[in-house]
């Protein structure tokens, strides 16, 4: 028998290095197998995109992508290519011989990746044949009606059959990794475990099926994970089948995988499979050059809020738009699992705070969740005429008002001021401000929605009546589209109105990761989370006082939901409270973080699980040296030393107070705070257990 090749881990900089100069990444191939390669549907599709300039810079040529092929995507995303691999060649000419459609190029995203595309219409006509011999496997059987099944079957029966004629073609080497990512392409991985396939398997669940099921029916879901009767719940809600997929994809694969602390415990009871590794979901970090450029984003595109604000508000803004906070919320329309709920009601809680306490602050809140709409509805069009028009008026009016006083001075006299505007000028002006005049109050709702009285959003608004009257220190948007730079109403992308706002809630009861925040994260911008995230589990786990780094984490899972409510209105009004200064301080803080979040750092968990996947189907050849899955304690951020650390403790003793004592109170040296952050980022890293003397302090990650 052949030496066993040994798999151990160092750390040189903070990343894994592996010790293994037999294992040439030549001798293998990775393919990644995925219903959103090229396809978006959901947050997978940010996963792979985003991981994939990671993965193609670590294994080159030898990386794979598959998924299904939809020309609509196709056509703006991949450039079609010959496979340069002889095998990957061979293997896609014998299915296209078949009368398979197969299609291959480079994804034209960060790292460019090759992909092989499967056109499931074109195979269909196998389906009952392919349901008969899934059947026969695994007696899981599919209803005709489910064409979320019925697709992935046809999807999974092209994958196996793929990598049964690509195996076939190699004796021994190159070996093949299969990553299968979520119960859609979970039928491949278990026809290639059944045909006793020489590939090494992978199974990525990024959130369990019936645990996204039964959040949405409001249940206590995490307090009562051992009392679920599992395969009477999957029953009731008709995705016994689907279920079934995923739970035989968790037991099949060679190495299980969750995105999150939380999501292995869940998947866990729902599953019954602890997962091998927890691979955190990262973003690509692009830094700026200059330190503070995106300190200078977020002033630019806050300008362009504001202009949206002028016009929504016309004939109501008696706000001062320089103390107006702008907060958002913005995600898949799962009113309860994203916490739409619990943060309407800290919001009408919030107003009310403000109210009694006679601020001068005012927040305009934005729900970006797509709903079901007619169209734009007339008054938020008409707002945005009637600002254009006042900006013509005032822009007419300068021109003569700048020519008369320009013709004045070079006659070396001071104007008259009563020269200066004439009657007709006044009269315009007069106009203008007749034009503002409004008898009704500015709406909640930027769009006619289909079924207004039903929509849970616009129903809990008023419920708690937040109408946008002018007392109201809260003000509600419900944006029910997401966000282009061609709207007519919001004329920014998704990343530019979140470099403009202040700070994103996401109050999420179900969120296995939440990458809404962790973009936040990365812009500099604040955000709010839960400890039932996988966010904010990891924040959590890295960051002593989260909450000084502008994550703010609300306790769902200890706490009843009334006392959550309070502490997420207790964040809200304490970042009510905070000047500009300390916003600005916390902005370069939270941006600083971003570093935990990438896939540069985070791709050790992938790393980690190939492997281990590696040792587990050919032990002949690769063994793995015993130790604990990674875990990401190897470096974390420290409690900053200036003061005050977070807005919680920065209340001010007296209503009256200035800028210029917070200036002289607060010990804040930007560059001191910097160079620490990185030194921790850049700790030694090791993947196997805590060294003794590091365990975690009683209540240190307390928020």
């Amino acid at each position: 028998m052949p030496l066993a090749r040994s798999l151990s881990i160092t750390s040189l900089n903070g990343l894994p290095q592996w010790e293994d100069e037999d294992l040439p990444v030549e001798d293998i191939l990775l393919f990644e197998v995925s219903w959103e390669v090229t396809n978006k549907v959901g947050g997978i599709y940010t996963v792979i995109q985003t991981k994939a300039k990671t993965t193609a810079d670590e294994w080159g040529e030898n990386y794979f992508l598959i998924g299904p092929y939809f020309e609509q995507n196709v056509k703006t995303q991949v450039e079609f290519c010959e496979p340069p691999n002889p095998g990957v060649k061979k293997a896609v000419d014998t299915m296209k011989s078949q009368g398979c459609q197969v299609f291959f190029g480079r994804w034209l995203i960060e790292g460019s990746p090759y992909v092989l595309l499967f056109d499931i219409g074109s195979a269909a006509w196998n389906l009952d044949r392919w349901k008969g011999e899934f059947w026969e496997v695994s007696h899981i059987g599919i209803p005709f009606h489910d064409r979320e099944a019925n697709d992935a079957v046809i999807f999974g029966s092209l994958t196996a059959w793929f990598l049964k004629e690509l195996s076939c073609q190699f004796d021994g080497k190159p070996h093949i990794i299969a990553h299968f990512h979520e119960w859609q392409a979970g039928v491949g991985l278990i026809l290639s475990r059944s045909q006793k396939l020489p590939v090494a398997t992978i199974f990525t669940t990024h959130a369990t099926l019936l645990g996204r099921y039964l959040c949405a029916a409001s249940l206590d879901f995490y307090n009562n994970l051992d009392q679920f009767d599992i395969d009477k719940e999957a029953g009731e809600r008709q995705i016994y089948h689907r279920y079934c997929m995923e739970r035989a994809s968790v037991h099949c694969a060679h190495v299980f995988t969750t995105v999150s602390q939380i999501t292995a415990t869940e998947a866990e009871h729902m599953l019954k499979k602890s997962p091998d590794v927890v691979t955190p979901n990262g973003l690509n970090i692009k830094k700026f050059s200059a330190m503070h450029e995106f300190q200078n984003l977020h002033s630019m595109y806050k300008a362009r809020i504001q202009e949206f604000i002028r016009g929504h508000f016309y004939g109501h803004l008696d706000f001062n738009l320089d103390k107006t906070l702008f907060f958002f919320i913005a995600g898949r329309y799962e009113f309860s699992n994203k916490g739409a709920d619990m943060f309407l009601e800290a919001l009408s809680r919030l107003n009310f705070l403000l109210r009694v306490h006679k601020t001068d602050v005012t927040v305009v809140v934005f729900f970006i969740m797509p709903a079901k709409t007619n169209n734009f509805n007339v008054e938020t069009l008409k707002g945005q005429a009637v600002r254009k028009q006042l900006w013509d008026t005032a822009q007419t009016v300068k021109e003569k008002f700048g020519r008369k006083l320009y013709n004045a001075l070079l006659k070396g006299e001071i104007p008259d001021m009563n020269m200066i505007l004439d009657r007709d000028d006044i009269t315009i002006m007069k106009r203008a401000i007749y034009s503002t005049q409004r008898h009704c109050l500015p709406p909640v709702t930027t769009h006619n929605m289909i079924d207004d009285s039903n929509d849970p959003i616009l129903s809990t608004i008023r419920r708690i009546g937040l109408f946008n009257n002018r007392t109201d220190r809260v003000k509600v948007i419900l944006h029910p589209e997401f966000l282009s730079s061609t709207s007519p109403l919001l004329p920014l992308d998704y990343e530019e109105f979140v470099r403009g706002c202040h700070l994103g809630v996401f109050p999420s009861y179900y969120e296995p990761w939440g990458y809404t925040p962790a973009e936040c994260t990365v812009m500099g911008i604040p955000s709010v989370t839960t400890n039932l995230s996988g966010f904010g589990c990891f924040m959590q786990e890295h960051v002593a006082d989260p909450a000084a780094y502008g994550i703010y984490i609300v306790d769902r899972r200890f706490r009843s939901p009334d006392e959550s409510c309070n502490q997420l209105t207790q964040f809200l009004y304490s970042f009510c409270q905070q000047n500009r200064r300390q916003r600005i301080i916390q902005r370069n803080r939270t941006e600083r973080l971003s570093d935990l979040l990438d896939w540069r750092y985070l791709g050790r968990y992938y790393m980690h699980a190939r492997h281990l996947a590696l040792s587990r189907t050919f032990p002949d050849k690769f063994e793995m040296e015993p130790s604990a899955p990674p875990k990401t304690e190897g470096f974390s951020f420290p409690r900053p030393s200036s003061v005050p650390p977070s807005p919680s403790a920065s209340q001010h003793s007296s209503p009256q107070h200035s800028e210029a004592e917070d200036e002289e109170n607060e010990r804040y040296d930007e560059d001191e705070e910097a160079e620490r952050d990185r030194q921790n980022i850049k700790s030694p890293f090791t993947l196997g257990a805590l060294p003794q003397g590091k365990k975690k302090q009683h209540g240190e990650y307390r928020n």
